[in-house]
């Protein structure tokens, strides 16, 4: 791995472009879950309440199926170009939700969306790792995840509010891409390669701990997708509402802020695996303190627990992938991750519907984090074993 010079240390402004971008990123496909029960009614025929749903998903799937297409651009013509590119089509294809009037186009336009988003993480990850190493590697992508995470907190109550006006409103959020895109131009450079690291690579990329993270992290996110796609179910069981559903499930994203700023700590006390086993066992807990509560509270507890796992599991699966890349793959190989981690998203209230039609929505959190907490287990006791050996 090479270390850059000090001159080409990216600015603030740079620095700061690529987190914003980071933040539109995890909440896209989820900005216009408020406006779903109005766009039901307004496209209303037959199969319309299945199609105004898909408008949600078609983009997580969207995001899963072409990120490795953006991993090659990444590498192939370069993180900014990507960038820049992404952005812009995020604020259109964002924005078009407030024009069209058809809903099958407004299903194309969504999925768009997707190809968007999935460039933007790709080109994120990517330029985050080509700008610094070590230490400060860590803690980027720390950040990267806090800002993921913390647009959700901002975005998705504001996007509520706006559809208390029209159902039309929050696609307007979708325009604060265009302003990131501008200082993406202006602002943002991508590292300079040399001659080592801009050869094409021969069989240096270890395929076998490289899909293992990408396991890891569709597991992960199909267990801690159960958050958004259930738990309003089992909190209406205890007679909460809306707003109180929304404010629940937000607090997850805010441990998970804040766990992915403790990161960087955690990285120089523990190794990859120890944190990756860390995070697994935290979704585990949380998910069994779910399962069990009796009240909002308890359930609030859990998933507070569980979100700190995800903020210390995702920027620790970037900076693993990123040390397995030579770097003039790592945009292909970090753009796998975002497959897994959305193709979790999209999968997750399909892989869990039978196991809650067997036993229900709480007993399928506690299952869940049965089997969370015991893969954590065996993780621990094999590297245990792994190291006696040694």
């Amino acid at each position: 791995m090479t270390t850059r010079p000090a001159a080409t240390t990216p600015s603030l402004i740079a620095r700061g472009t690529v987190l914003a971008a980071a933040a539109l990123t995890i909440m896209a496909a989820a900005i216009i879950a408020p406006s779903l029960p109005e766009m039901g009614k307004v496209f209303a025929g037959p199969g319309a309440e299945l199609m105004v749903r898909l408008a949600l998903t078609v983009t997580s799937l969207m995001i899963a199926v072409s990120a490795p297409v953006s991993g090659v651009v990444a590498d192939r013509v370069g993180r900014r170009p990507l960038l820049v590119f992404s952005l812009v089509l995020y604020a259109i294809c964002g924005t078009a939700g407030y024009f069209v009037g058809d809903l099958y186009l407004l299903l194309v336009t969504r999925a768009l969306l997707g190809i968007a988003v999935g460039g933007v993480m790709t080109a994120v990850s990517a330029t985050i790792t080509d700008w610094f190493d070590g230490p400060r590697r860590a803690a980027f992508l720390g950040l990267q995840q806090a800002f993921a995470s913390l647009g959700g907190v901002v975005f998705l109550p504001l996007a509520g509010l706006l559809a208390t006006v029209s159902w039309r409103a929050p696609f307007w959020i979708y325009a604060v891409s265009a302003v990131v895109a501008l200082f993406a131009v202006l602002a943002v450079q991508d590292a300079p390669r040399d001659k080592h690291a801009s050869a094409p690579s021969q069989g240096r990329t270890t395929t076998g701990p490289v899909l293992g993270v990408y396991a890891v992290a569709l597991v992960a996110t199909l267990a801690f997708y159960m958050a958004p796609t259930q738990l309003p179910f089992l909190l209406g069981g205890f007679g909460a509402g809306p707003v109180v559903v929304g404010v629940v499930i937000a607090g997850s994203t805010v441990t998970s802020a804040l766990g992915a700023l403790g990161f960087p700590a955690l990285r120089k006390r523990l190794s990859t695996t120890a944190i990756t086993t860390t995070s697994v066992a935290l979704l585990g807990v949380g998910w069994l303190l779910v399962g069990a509560a009796g009240n909002v509270v308890m359930v609030t507890a859990g998933l507070l627990v569980g979100g700190f796992g995800v903020g210390f599991a995702v920027p620790n699966l970037t900076m693993s992938l990123s040390e397995l890349a030579p770097p003039d793959r790592r945009g292909r190989v970090l753009s796998g991750l975002v497959t897994g981690v959305f193709l979790g998203q999209f999968l997750s209230p399909l892989a869990v519907q039978p196991l809650i039609a067997a036993t229900g929505v709480a007993d399928a959190f506690t299952w869940t984090g049965i089997a969370m907490a015991a893969g954590a287990a065996i993780a621990a006791a094999g590297t245990r074993k792994r190291k006696e050996n040694r």
